[in-house]
C-alpha cells in the first residue's frame, strides 16, 4: 500500500470542484493565476488559496513571470490514488464475484 499522507493530501486536493477545474484548465496549457480565477468565477485570494492547497499535493507548480504567476500541472503523481482505488475495487470484485457464485448456487437447488 502507499503512504496513507500522500494519499490524504491528493485527495483532499481533489476533493474540491474549483481545484478540479483549475487542473482541468491547466491541462491545456500554463495558465496566469488572473485566468484560473475568471475560469472558476473565484476572488483571486481565494484562487490562490485553492493554488497552494494543488501545490502542496505536487499537482500544481507556479513561477513568477513579470507581474503575474503562471501556474502548470506539477510533477504529482496520480497513480498512488489510482492505485488505491484499485485495490479497493478488486476487494469489492471479489466479494461481489463471490455473492455471485453464492446465488447461482442456491439458484440451482
Amino acid at each position: 500500500m502507499v503512504k496513507s499522507a500522500d494519499i490524504d493530501r491528493s485527495l483532499s486536493a481533489l476533493s474540491d470542484t474549483t481545484r478540479r477545474v483549475i487542473l482541468e484548465r491547466l491541462t491545456l496549457r500554463p495558465a496566469s493565476v488572473t485566468e484560473l480565477a475568471k475560469r472558476a468565477q473565484i476572488s483571486l485570494p481565494g484562487t490562490l488559496k485553492h493554488i497552494r492547497i494543488l501545490e502542496e499535493a505536487n499537482l500544481v507548480t507556479t513561477e513568477k513571470k513579470g507581474r503575474s504567476r503562471e501556474c502548470r500541472l506539477g510533477p504529482g503523481k496520480l497513480e498512488e490514488v489510482t492505485g488505491w482505488i484499485e485495490w479497493y475495487r478488486n476487494r469489492w470484485n471479489e466479494r461481489l464475484d463471490r455473492l455471485e457464485a453464492y446465488l447461482d448456487e442456491r439458484g440451482k437447488e
